[in-house]
């Protein structure tokens, strides 16, 4: 093999990752997707399968500005169930952690120096 044939082999694999990166967008689009019907998306997967290509360049021109928006809404999401999370990780007082890793340590779920470790964390 020349450097030739290692270079497009080397695209060719490129290339054939981002397309199965794409499809794998456009499937996640699909069941994100509230708005369409269970129908309309069983079309959509049965023409990816028969026609893969030509499908999912119709799909990125006909859905991608809906797709972007449905991936942001996504992610703000993601985001604000993570910051609700941490504020309500961090409202709790050091009192209270500490009380409930002490009724954790009487049930006896927690050894004394897992409690220990508790208790500097929640006085640290």
């Amino acid at each position: 093999m020349t450097v030739w044939d290692y270079f497009w082999w080397i695209i060719g694999v490129f290339l054939f990752i981002a397309y199965i990166f794409v499809l794998i967008q456009i499937f996640t689009d699909l069941f994100r997707d509230e708005k369409l019907s269970g129908w309309w998306k069983a079309v959509w997967i049965i023409f990816l399968i028969i026609l893969p290509v030509l499908t999912g360049l119709v799909y990125l021109i006909a859905r991608g500005r809906g797709m972007s928006e449905r991936q942001f809404a996504a992610a703000a999401d993601a985001k604000a169930q993570a910051d609700a999370y941490i504020k309500e990780t961090a409202s709790t007082s050091p009192a209270d952690q500490i009380s409930t890793a002490k009724s954790l340590l009487d049930a006896g779920t927690i050894t004394q120096a897992e409690f220990d470790r508790l208790k500097a964390r929640a006085l640290g």
